[in-house]
């Protein structure tokens, strides 16, 4: 994969295809962390003598909704960098030549929200033409959205020489490393709401790690494949049958995959609910799993404190609501501490780290939930492959 190092960006104008995919409340960035996390490429760049076309996507718009604008992140953009950001009025056409043509050394022009052009997801070739020809080079540093092949994060690559960001290029040589030789004993703590969604990750780690943690309501189907009740549980139904194959393939395979033994159960979802800790896993009727409980969650920390490299993704619980956010924060805090490479894959596990005030306590924080489990997963991703 080309790097900065392979590009000369002296008085050229370089295209970089950013993530600034932010939340918004009230026409301001509430969470700059995409933000930041793009300053380094955007300065290395600077200092090189380079003008910059950023394009980056925000939310998912049907048509052109204004709040979906990216002015607010230009503004914040700004802040940060310690320059003018222009933005663009649209993607492409006239106008925004015009812009791009007037760049000096040193200016920063944003883009519209590239996917007001319906062509963006569809990777249509004109929408990719249009994008190259509005400069010299180009730069993908968009690691949340190098799993898909859009306009702006494959097909121009095919069109302008081309390299990775720091970012982009940090995430693949970390993530890429945790499978290819990290650090013994390696423990993937894996977490969320459906074993489906996770499973090609559990069956990759079935392969190299040396411990297996399971945590958050995809438990479930782990046991009810084991014959324990569920109760009223989130017990997804398509994955009972994965979860029966995970623990027979565990039982022949050198990873050891751990299930907790005890919960913390409601009788409803919600902050207010009833809830106790069960003494177990057989969750009786009326009742709800949705938490690890804190035996599960000591057990839990002691693997992890063990561990010389730390996957985590996806988390233990609700811990979005108080009362069900211990197994998580657990977890969290045992990462923060652990003494080796410790690497947490977005999403919701970013979340709860920021949450917990715990971000800057690991290793690497990845910034692309969707597009780490696919590198786990041995996928090739079409905005890292078109970097080649």
């Amino acid at each position: 994969m080309k790097t900065l190092d392979d590009l000369d960006v002296k008085d050229k104008k370089v295209l970089v295809r950013v993530d600034f995919n932010v939340p918004l409340k009230d026409g301001a960035v509430t969470d700059d962390t995409r933000i930041r996390g793009a300053l380094p490429t955007l300065i290395e760049l600077l200092d090189g003598g380079a003008a910059l076309v950023l394009v980056s996507h925000l939310g998912r718009p049907k048509d052109r909704e204004p709040e979906l604008s990216l002015r607010p992140v230009a503004d914040r953009l700004a802040e940060l960098i310690g320059t003018p950001v222009k933005l663009a009025p649209g993607v492409v056409g006239d106008q925004v030549t015009a812009l791009a043509n007037a760049l000096e050394p040193g200016g920063i022009l944003l883009l519209e929200n590239v996917r007001y052009e319906p062509g963006e997801t569809k990777n249509d070739g004109d929408l990719a033409d249009a994008l190259a020809s509005l400069a010299d080079l180009y730069v993908n540093d968009a690691f949340g959205a190098a799993h898909r092949a859009h306009a702006s994060t494959e097909g121009v690559a095919r069109r302008l020489p081309h390299a990775a960001g720091r970012l982009l290029e940090r995430e693949v040589k970390t993530l890429g490393g945790i499978l290819e030789h990290p650090k013994k004993p390696l423990v993937a703590i894996v977490g969320g709401a459906k074993v489906t969604d996770k499973i090609a990750v559990i069956d990759r780690f079935m392969h190299v790690a040396d411990t297996i943690l399971i945590g958050g309501a995809m438990c479930f189907p782990f046991f009810k494949a084991q014959g324990h009740t569920v109760g009223d549980s989130l017990c997804e139904a398509e994955g009972v049958g994965p979860a029966k194959d995970a623990l027979a393939q565990s039982r022949m395979d050198r990873s050891h995959l751990e299930l907790p033994i005890d919960l913390v159960i409601a009788d409803r979802f919600a902050a207010e609910a009833e809830h106790r800790v069960l003494d177990g896993v057989d969750v009786p009727d009326g009742w709800m799993g949705i938490d690890i409980g804190p035996r599960t969650a000591q057990m839990y920390a002691d693997e992890i404190a063990k561990a010389g490299t730390v996957f985590w993704n996806g988390p233990m619980g609700a811990f979005e609501l108080e009362p069900f956010a211990a197994g998580t924060r657990a977890v969290a805090e045992a990462v923060a501490a652990c003494e080796g490479t410790t690497v947490v894959g977005g999403g919701d596990s970013a979340a709860a780290l920021q949450q917990f005030g715990l971000g800057d306590r690991v290793t690497h924080l990845s910034t692309g939930g969707g597009a780490s489990l696919e590198l786990i997963e041995g996928k090739k991703l079409p905005g890292v492959e078109a970097l080649r």
